[in-house]
């Protein structure tokens, strides 16, 4: 790409977003902001759903809050002990979160390259395969793990084999997590810099929208679900 080329040139890697966002070149968090913001939002009572009003840190606080609510609709969808009434109120709510989570992903890359639209990219510039919302996304799992590890750890009436387990897996969690936080300073630095960028594919959740999904707008029965052969078909 010409070193004259900018961000807001490139309509696929810059939609339309609200007016909060940082200026031009000032991205509004860092890795250290997202890591803290993280691994503090636990003390937080009743997760709030705003902490942070402006700028993508407003949606990287609604990722991590919805990716909380998630976690324990998955943990009750597992339960074998209650009507299966309750279970279908959890998956409900899993898919209501899980597009919610998605949806908050797609707000951080939008304000992070709003802010960096004037910044002008370098002749060699790179686009990475994860978006900075994907990164912040997994960062906000991986809080989650930790937490939730540490909690195995306290649990008492547990053998000591148990405790080393989850001891284990608690430094391979914070091992990831040191990655992770590496890989997204690198990539907002460089495109603070204009070395580097990313595109934003939208999720596409097809299940979701009443006119994609073939059970929801009428094609049930015209879906591939079987070859040929009379072989289950493979989602790619």
């Amino acid at each position: 790409m010409p070193a004259s080329v900018r961000w807001s040139e490139h309509k696929d890697h810059h939609p339309a977003v609200s007016a909060d966002v940082a200026s031009s070149g000032d991205l509004g968090l860092s890795a250290e902001d997202v890591d803290v913001l993280q691994r503090t939002a636990f003390q937080l009572a009743g997760w709030p759903e705003s902490p942070h009003p402006d700028g993508a840190l407003r949606w990287v606080a609604a990722n991590h809050r919805y990716n909380a609510l998630l976690w324990e609709e998955e943990d009750q969808a597992r339960r074998t002990d209650v009507p299966d009434a309750e279970i279908v109120k959890n998956k409900r709510a899993i898919d209501r979160y899980n597009q919610l989570r998605n949806d908050a992903i797609e707000a951080i890359d939008e304000t992070i390259l709003s802010a960096v639209q004037d910044v002008a990219l370098q002749e060699d510039a790179w686009i990475n395969s994860e978006t900075a919302g994907s990164i912040i996304d997994r960062l906000s799992i991986n809080a989650l793990k930790q937490h939730h590890m540490r909690l195995q750890l306290e649990r008492t009436g547990v053998s000591q084999s148990h405790r080393l387990s989850c001891a284990a897996k608690l430094e391979r969690l914070q091992q990831q997590r040191e990655d992770l936080l590496e890989c997204l300073d690198r990539l907002l630095r460089g495109m603070r810099e204009g070395v580097c960028g990313y595109r934003i594919y939208r999720q596409f959740k097809m299940y979701n929208d009443p006119s994609l999904n073939p059970y929801l707008c009428g094609m049930k029965g015209s879906s591939p679900a079987t070859t040929t052969t009379g072989q289950p078909a493979l989602n790619s």
